[in-house]
């Protein structure tokens, strides 16, 4: 177990098998950070695969839906590696760091996203994949005010336009810091190696002081992503879906070169007609997932993620028949209504 997972036992949180804390203490107080300020989270369980080599940027291209070799250093996009039907594999955000590609991928993703990229190496390809997971830490700042907490340890960083990112220091540290899509206010990811990873920890939380920087855990995360409709692996990242069906439009470049599984996306766009669609949803009663979706005694659809916030309110991700999906449409689950939120 890592030295950072020991300072969150020390500080009191329930850390899971992982070194990854649940809570570091009232959920409440958590969910209201976010909402309000700003709270600090450990993510180093998310998988970070590292890609060097000349051919990297090209592996990625052919292999993924996305723009990557438009790049330049200090950006970044996010990308979908799909298998030839178009259905999803992974998801990973890519930053363009120089010598290098970092891959972020979801929770415990990171080896198979490593093998992926290896499987897909052609003979003369120059690209080297590496699972850095393990020898680095990730974490992440979520809310209103963790802009002007990234802006105080690196003086830009609150402009950074998504997936964008710079290096720094802090507390002595180097590290990397990027924006990522917000589920609460704004997000930042910060990457730095596994040894340093107590010290920047530390020196995040002072920074954020003034702005009443807080730290919370994974149950509050898994709440903030189903809340805001952010796609999860196992949940809706699978290969039951296609990129377009979990609204990931701006993650797919419909004017690069090939890649795999390029047919079925061009297909499905052109056509403008959607087997189903993910929706946001908020709930009149507690539901568990999956649970079927109903309109006029028929389903339409199902949920595949459902919580409770700490304030009382029930949200949901599903997906339904486009047909169905207005903004402000009620439909109908075993435990009482669904509406289709924005």
């Amino acid at each position: 177990m890592s030295a950072l997972a020991d300072l969150h036992r020390a500080a009191g949180a329930a850390v899971a098998p992982d070194g990854i804390p649940q809570t570091y203490g009232a959920l409440t107080d958590e969910y209201a950070a976010a909402k309000q300020r700003a709270v600090l989270l450990d993510r180093s369980h998310e998988g970070r695969v590292t890609l060097t080599g000349a051919d990297s940027a090209a592996l990625v291209q052919r292999t993924s839906t996305n723009d990557v070799q438009a790049l330049t250093v200090g950006q970044g996009c996010a990308t979908v590696f799909i298998n030839p039907v178009g259905r999803v594999l992974d998801r990973v955000e890519v930053w363009h760091t120089g010598d290098s590609l970092l891959l972020i991928a979801a929770p415990g993703r990171g080896e198979a996203v490593r093998a992926y990229v290896q499987q897909n190496i052609f003979f003369r390809d120059k690209v080297s994949p590496v699972d850095s997971t393990a020898q680095t830490a990730q974490l992440a700042l979520h809310g209103p005010l963790a802009g002007a907490v990234a802006e105080s340890l690196i003086p830009g960083a609150a402009a950074l336009p998504i997936f964008h990112h710079l290096t720094g220091t802090a507390g002595g540290v180097s590290f990397r810091i990027g924006r990522a899509k917000p589920l609460s206010g704004d997000h930042f990811r910060l990457v730095c190696d596994l040894a340093d990873a107590p010290t920047l920890w530390s020196a995040v939380l002072a920074a954020g002081q003034p702005h009443g920087l807080t730290t919370g855990g994974s149950l509050l995360y898994n709440t903030l992503r189903i809340e805001s409709g952010t796609p999860g692996v196992g949940r809706e990242l699978t290969t039951d879906y296609i990129p377009l069906e979990l609204g990931l439009w701006d993650e797919v470049s419909f004017s690069k070169g090939c890649y795999t599984g390029q047919e079925i996306i061009a297909r499905m766009e052109s056509r403008g007609k959607l087997a189903k669609t993910l929706v946001r949803l908020q709930l009149s009663n507690p539901t568990d997932a999956p649970a079927d979706l109903i309109l006029d005694g028929k389903r339409v659809g199902g949920i595949t993620s459902a919580v409770t916030t700490p304030d009382g309110a029930h949200y949901a991700i599903g997906f339904i028949k486009p047909d169905h999906a207005g903004v402000r449409s009620t439909l109908h689950l075993p435990t009482g209504q669904a509406t289709i939120l924005p």
